[in-house]
């Protein structure tokens, strides 16, 4: 790839803009450390017509959210022809489409928490405390916990904000763990530790509100499965480059919450603290993912 051109594509228009142009940015360092020749570029509705006129060969995806970890970006890039990291146009869309994890996740008789999926302020029966998230949105955007019914109308309403199907998804009290993969190869088990006990946004981006624990303070058999369900997941799912699949710990049982096809990329962000944890630095990381970009079709 030193002989190719590659853009790193960042900022976008989701609601996760702001964090994407630090792991755009990070990344663009550390390629150019590396001695690659990569320019930074943001992914707006130009995004075509740049690419073209920058000569991009290929592309590095820093995008977090809609347009850039739902597919679209990725089927773009596969119409120009130009070889691009993560995980292509399927695994992208269905990972980050919660209700479409779910049905996959049930299918696969994988652990996840029960859930039921709502689309208007009429909303379903459902056992109380529950979380409320928007289908298509990440970094636990328009996510509340409800404890009592007055609060549901409320939580409901803010999540179809940012989307038009939303779910409720039960609320399970126990450690919050996280497995990142790069290229097929499963890094240490992190567990997260917010403060205040609700790892909320926050909570994720602000310094000191959590504590991570890297290896994880989980027995080996809790390690063994998380893994290995992580790696299940990586496969059925049809992910590829990098991927960080998150889970809560219920009844010794790692129970999967999300998957992230395009997980944050700064140098305090989850994936590069496992990757640094096995003695490994950041420019290596983003080295090793540009390695495996390509045409997923």
């Amino acid at each position: 790839m030193k002989d190719k051109k590659i853009g790193v594509l960042m900022g976008g228009r989701s609601s996760e803009r702001e964090i994407s142009l630090k792991s755009g940015n990070a990344v663009l360092q550390g390629l150019l450390r590396k001695g690659y020749k990569a320019v930074g570029i943001d992914a707006g509705t130009d995004l075509a017509q740049v690419l073209k006129k920058q000569r991009i060969e290929a592309a590095f995806i820093a995008l977090h959210g809609r347009w850039g970890e739902d597919g679209t970006v990725q089927g773009l890039l596969e119409v120009l022809g130009i070889p691009y990291t993560g995980s292509g146009v399927l695994g992208s869309s269905v990972s980050l489409d919660k209700v479409m994890m779910k049905y996959i996740l049930n299918g696969l008789k994988l652990p996840t928490p029960a859930y039921t999926v709502c689309n208007s302020l009429t909303i379903p029966e459902f056992p109380l405390p529950f979380i409320v998230k928007p289908a298509n949105e990440g970094s636990t955007i328009g996510m509340s916990i409800v404890r009592n019914k007055e609060e549901a109308v409320k939580a409901v309403e803010c999540a179809l904000q940012y989307d038009r199907n939303v779910l409720l998804e039960e609320y399970i009290e126990g450690n919050e763990i996280t497995v990142g993969i790069v290229n097929d190869e499963v890094l240490p088990v992190i567990q997260v530790r917010p403060l205040k006990g609700f790892y909320d946004f926050e909570s994720k981006y602000t310094k000191g509100m959590t504590e991570y624990v890297i290896p994880a303070q989980i027995t080996k058999s809790i390690d063994k499965k998380a893994k290995s369900i992580a790696m299940k997941i990586y496969r059925s799912f049809a992910l590829s480059g990098c991927a960080r699949i998150d889970m809560i710990i219920n009844k010794n049982t790692p129970s999967v919450i999300d998957i992230n096809t395009s997980p944050g990329m700064t140098e305090t962000s989850l994936v590069p603290k496992a990757w640094a944890y096995l003695g490994r630095t950041f420019d290596d990381l983003v080295e090793r993912i540009i390695e495996g970009a390509s045409i997923k079709i």
